[in-house]
């Protein structure tokens, strides 16, 4: 996902760059199991020191589920708004200032090229739910005694007997809940 802002660079202060994204980055990141293109849209404003790249983008990656650990296909949608400042002068190719806090990542290299791979990796890594859940409300996940998946049936265990002093808040449950346990 590499851009080159050189012409926009050299204009003043507020030129904007559209561009369409249509992109197989399957390397993004060993960890990340990406199943669609990346797509959407990003623009590129000219601000002081730099550009300001904003965007939508979405893909579906596949993740494990919290529950039952079945990887599964997750849309992701993401949102980009990033400074990319410039490492050399356009106009004498001398080298600019970086400030030490500055993400390496997000920096316009001395080809005035920008690379929007490690920004859209974080972003995407920012989007995943930290408990992704394969079919909401409906999977079972496992058994805690024997790790059989209960989204693919009941399992033979046993349910342990209930510590006596607890028996006085059987009540409390509703009816369905409470006969399953007796």
């Amino acid at each position: 996902m590499e851009f080159n802002v050189a012409q926009l660079l050299k204009e003043p202060v507020g030129g904007v760059r559209k561009y369409e994204i249509a992109d197989n980055l399957d390397d993004l990141d060993p960890e990340l199991v990406i199943q669609a293109p990346i797509t959407g849209k990003v623009k590129f404003t000219k601000i002081l020191g730099g550009i300001l790249v904003t965007g939508r983008l979405q893909t579906v990656v596949e993740v494990p589920c919290s529950r039952c650990l079945e990887p599964f296909d997750l849309p992701l949608r993401i949102e980009l708004e990033e400074e990319f400042r410039a490492t050399t002068d356009l106009v004498t190719g001398a080298s600019l200032p970086v400030d030490e806090a500055q993400d390496e990542a997000t920096l316009i290299n001395e080809k005035n090229i920008v690379d929007l791979s490690e920004v859209v990796r974080q972003a995407l890594f920012l989007a995943l739910p930290t408990t992704p859940v394969c079919r909401k409300g409906a999977c079972k996940g496992l058994c805690d005694q024997c790790g059989k998946n209960l989204n693919e049936g009941p399992c033979d265990c046993v349910e342990d007997e209930v510590d006596p002093r607890w028996e006085a808040l059987r009540s409390l449950l509703p009816p369905e809940t409470n006969s399953e346990s007796t």
